[in-house]
């Protein structure tokens, strides 16, 4: 009976390892959904295929960043002190 319950036990490790997926998805498709509200993107009329296109540019930016260091990636995303001259696309869209 031994191997049943070790079935079991899979099973159950298998439907949290699921729930914390679910969990981490719906995390990361908030965070984005903030991003793109906060920039103003969430208003624009931009086609589906045109976002996936300009995310896929943003991560290859950052995977770049990666292979070249951590460092390289912060100091190249990070946001400017306040008193800081900022660009046009650093500029908050709060309202």
């Amino acid at each position: 009976m031994a191997a049943k319950s070790s079935i079991n036990d899979i099973d159950a490790q298998i439907e949290k390892l699921r729930e914390r997926r679910r969990s981490m998805i719906a995390k990361s498709a908030e965070r984005f959904a903030r991003a793109a509200t906060k920039s103003g993107l969430a208003e624009m009329e931009i086609a589906d295929e045109e976002v996936d296109r300009i995310l896929e540019e943003i991560a290859a930016r950052f995977r770049k960043g990666e292979k070249n260091g951590l460092a390289h990636a912060y100091a190249s995303s990070r946001r400017p002190a306040d008193g800081e001259p900022r660009t046009a696309a650093e500029v908050s869209h709060d309202g």
